[in-house]
């Protein structure tokens, strides 16, 4: 199943951009209080580059600010400080929406629509041509599971928290966008449905879009992004690819041989397990004297290969080392 990529009978943007999305010391703070007199940064000086073609991951805790910078950057926000460029062109421009696509976390729609009646009004906003939604429409509720008659005919009363999202994606799409926002896109998900949400985002990559997406789900960023970023207390802490930020911490391997001297082994090998002649662990010391100690016992290698700590695992580290131990 493919999806038409010709949206509008207009000339293609002339605009020329190197990245995506860039922002500069971008900043918003809200006033609180019966009296407004009270001041929250919910954002503090982002500085931010995601080019074009990446799948971007926005990871942080319930309050970190990652919803007030995604729709900083969507403009529905006015940043307090900084500056942004969306596609080439300052935040808040409204050429450039036509060019967006956005699921929010909890999407809401005018409920006595049928899923099908949905797209053809968000494919109305956009001037979409008929003869383009009527191979636009039925291809996006096949990529989201919403192509049965009954689901697609239901009203969206009738759908279920998941079907919401689903057809949510589908209208975040219907306009074929460069840059797509979602917020939080496996909330409410079931696991089956959490894979297909996974599959689509890849298969946006794979045609070159570029995705930011918000997720609390560290295991699905990890097997999708191209780069992360960390906002903790409403401050990018850190931000780069995986192997980035995960291969070069306390370096360790994983490794499995045969023969040799267990006493020696095990003096080298955490939490060894041997099974016949062949043997597996967690390599501690340098790899260069231990290939040379295997040689002196006349042991063989069979595989060693660097190991990393998972996202997760670095998450929690960030957030240890800050100080923060629960959502505000």
């Amino acid at each position: 199943m493919t999806i038409t990529t010709q949206v509008l009978d207009r000339a293609a943007p002339t605009y020329t951009i190197a990245s995506a999305i860039e922002t500069d010391r971008l900043g918003k703070v809200y006033r609180t209080g019966f009296w407004l007199n009270r001041k929250v940064e919910s954002l503090k000086q982002c500085t931010l580059q995601v080019e074009r073609g990446e799948t971007f991951g926005l990871l942080g805790l319930n309050g970190a600010g990652k919803t007030t910078l995604l729709k900083t950057l969507l403009g529905i926000v006015k940043p307090t400080s900084g500056k942004g460029l969306l596609l080439g062109k300052p935040l808040g421009d409204r050429s450039i929406k036509q060019h967006i696509g956005y699921l929010p976390e909890n999407p809401y729609f005018y409920d006595f629509l049928t899923g099908w009646e949905l797209l053809e009004y968000t494919a109305g906003l956009f001037e979409i041509p008929r003869s383009i939604q009527k191979q636009r429409i039925p291809a996006l509720l096949e990529l989201v599971g919403l192509a049965q008659s009954a689901a697609k005919k239901k009203q969206l009363r009738q759908y279920s928290k998941g079907m919401v999202q689903r057809v949510g994606m589908a209208q975040a799409l219907i306009n074929d966008p460069e840059l797509v926002f979602l917020d939080e896109p496996m909330s409410g998900l079931d696991p089956l449905g959490r894979k297909q949400m996974r599959d689509i985002i890849v298969s946006l990559g794979d045609r070159g879009k570029t995705v930011f997406f918000n997720s609390h789900v560290l295991a699905e960023v990890e097997q999708i992004c191209n780069r992360v970023g960390i906002l903790a207390q409403g401050e990018l802490i850190c931000c780069g690819t995986l192997a980035e930020l995960l291969t070069d911490r306390d370096r360790y391997y994983y490794i499995a041989g045969s023969g040799g001297d267990r006493d020696i082994l095990n003096r080298w090998i955490d939490n060894i397990d041997y099974r016949d002649d062949i043997w597996s662990g967690k390599l501690h010391g340098d790899p260069q004297e231990f290939m040379a100690t295997l040689r002196l016992m006349n042991a063989e290698l069979i595989s060693l290969q660097q190991g990393r700590a998972s996202l997760e695992e670095f998450f929690m580290e960030q957030m240890e080392l800050r100080g923060i131990r629960s959502s505000s």
